[in-house]
């Protein structure tokens, strides 16, 4: 038996309950049985052929080195034109932080800023690695609680009520995942003018949905509020827009007292991403984006199949989903707790989901269903669960 020592804050650490649920789903197809998969939150496309491609040609070039820990600066400057582009806002590219994919941001951002005896705000339900890097830090985790009423947006009024003197960061994520909710512009413009009075509190944006908005619903994103952007982390990045979960790219722009402190974390932590990757980032940002359009259009129209297929479910509600591509029903009236919804449409009729409350205590009495899976197996995945419900 070993005698290792492990350090006590592994204990505090949580994990992303999507993989379980992926593992045991794996498990199940390789005993024969026939799963659809709606749990795991990845894009069911190929990446574009020209990003791949530009990849393909940078290793051929011979782009086999390190580079800055930051990101080559030909990407940061392409990140810069794309944010002035979308937000109509001005990014100095020294600002702008590459990294291997949207964590990395959140955990140097929750390191920074998280220690014993600090409160770091996060939504809830939320990605569950807000949590459990908080957790893991030191500091004190405080809910900022996501209703369905509201349209799973968060409430300025309530998230400035929980601000204290140990805030040191509040998380907010729009569009959001697990609950495809979008908070409106009013809200954001009630909480930045609500932060004036807390100089001390820093904000982290994730805004790796922004592209993906439905119903006519306009993305806000934080950067173009200039008053907060001496104290404003803004993650965004690759993975959903342009289909690279696995290429692992992502970004941040940092506020400028930060940029030293999330370099040197950079290099501690992974030196630099990896350079082929950078030029396939390079060309997803220069290349042609009607990739990204038609990639949204057919995540809208499986939205709203899934939408009304879920809402015809005896005992199953579902809010419209404003953004991402998940819908987050309210499955109370079946009688079954998120962990054995979960569990039972798995086991039973083979169809792959993810409880609410791995997102939080807040996700109790809901499911998380991607629907990054074709039309057909959306309908078959929600014929099956009606059959059992």
């Amino acid at each position: 038996m070993s005698g290792m020592i492990f350090a006590d804050s592994l204990s505090r650490l949580g994990t992303e309950s999507a993989f379980v649920v992926l593992a045991r789903a794996q498990a199940l197809a390789q005993q024969g049985k026939d799963i659809i998969n709606l749990g795991i939150g990845q894009p069911d496309f190929a990446t574009p052929e020209h990003i791949s491609e530009a990849a393909i040609k940078a290793i051929r070039d011979g782009q086999h080195g390190y580079t800055p820990a930051n990101g080559i600066l030909p990407l940061r400057q392409a990140v810069a034109a794309d944010l002035h582009r979308r937000h109509r806002v001005e990014v100095n590219p020294d600002n702008v932080v590459v990294v291997p994919g949207g964590k990395p941001t959140m955990f140097f951002a929750v390191m920074m800023f998280g220690q014993p005896g600090a409160e770091i705000m996060y939504p809830n339900p939320g990605f569950p690695i807000y949590e459990s890097v908080i957790k893991y830090s030191g500091a004190t985790p405080v809910p900022i609680a996501l209703e369905e009423k509201n349209g799973f947006a968060f409430s300025a009024e309530q998230v400035l009520s929980q601000i204290t003197e140990r805030t040191r960061l509040i998380i907010i994520n729009s569009p959001a995942n697990p609950t495809g909710g979008v908070t409106p512009k009013a809200e954001i413009d009630k909480l930045v003018a609500g932060l004036m009075d807390h100089p001390h509190v820093a904000l982290m944006s994730d805004e790796i949905y922004s592209q993906m908005l439905y119903g006519g619903r306009e993305h806000t994103s934080l950067l173009q509020y200039p008053e907060i952007r001496d104290r404003l982390i803004m993650l965004d990045g690759w993975s959903k827009t342009y289909a690279m979960t696995g290429w692992r790219l992502g970004y941040a722009v940092w506020p400028e007292a930060a940029v030293d402190h999330v370099t040197r974390l950079c290099i501690n932590d992974h030196s630099c991403v990896n350079a082929p990757t950078q030029y396939a980032g390079l060309a997803a940002l220069n290349g042609p984006q009607d990739c990204v359009t038609d990639m949204v259009a057919q995540f809208d129209a499986r939205r709203q199949v899934i939408v009304d297929a879920l809402n015809d479910l005896p005992g199953v509600r579902c809010a419209d989903a404003a953004g991402a591509f998940y819908a987050f029903p309210n499955i109370e009236g079946t009688g079954l707790t998120s962990k054995q919804a979960q569990d039972k449409f798995l086991e039973e009729a083979g169809v792959a989901t993810v409880a609410g409350t791995s997102f939080g205590a807040w996700g109790e009495g809901y499911l998380r269903f991607s629907y990054a899976n074709s039309t057909e197996n959306i309908l078959e995945a929600i014929s099956r669960i009606k059959k059992l419900l």
